[in-house]
């Protein structure tokens, strides 16, 4: 099975990440979507975040609302039984250990690509795993990807050509924190 790994804080979950994960499991091709809340991000520091657990539990529940039990998406629990630092490297290889007939992608979004020679060994998630990337406001795909293939031609480099959603999780916790009412953009 071709599985997209969605990684992330979803703090808080939202419509745009519903948006994607319909997108990866229709068009963009994958069996599966395995949405796999990471309960420390090591560089997002200093962010306030509700417990990995309980970002675990709700996106559960949204996941449970918006998809069939046994469908194409899946909040896996991997990296809340994992040790600290939870590094997409180490979830990837986890994975891969479980499930050695799948393949798995990482799925992330244009400024995390932009930001990827930051992550820890990320020339293996290119190359191992590869990446599907949907785009983002203000970041030109096409340069970053084409940047990156100047380091190595042997990256996997995958640009979704999904709809891009104009909402985040930092923009809906700066909202809440002034008393604006969100539950919109909320899953």
């Amino acid at each position: 099975m071709d599985i997209a790994v969605y990684s992330g804080s979803f703090n808080p979950l939202h419509i745009g990440h519903l948006a994607i994960m319909k997108y990866l499991t229709g068009e963009g091709g994958f069996d599966r979507v395995y949405l796999i809340v990471s309960p420390k991000n090591p560089l997002k520091e200093g962010i306030d975040s509700a417990s990995g657990q309980d970002r675990f539990d709700a996106a559960v529940q949204a996941v449970n609302r918006h998809f069939p039990k046994s469908g194409p998406v899946k909040v896996d629990d991997i990296e809340l039984n994992m040790p600290a630092p939870h590094y997409t490297i180490r979830t990837l290889d986890t994975l891969r250990e479980r499930e050695p007939d799948n393949r798995f992608t990482l799925t992330i979004g244009a400024d995390n690509l932009a930001d990827i020679r930051r992550w820890r060994d990320y020339q293996r998630i290119l190359k191992e795993y590869g990446v599907a990337v949907f785009p983002r406001r203000g970041y030109e795909l096409e340069y970053i990807k084409e940047d990156l293939l100047l380091e190595d031609s042997a990256y996997r480099i995958h640009l979704l050509e999904a709809e891009m959603v104009d909402i985040s999780s930092t923009i809906i916790r700066n909202a809440l924190k002034e008393g604006q009412d969100m539950s919109q953009w909320l899953m």
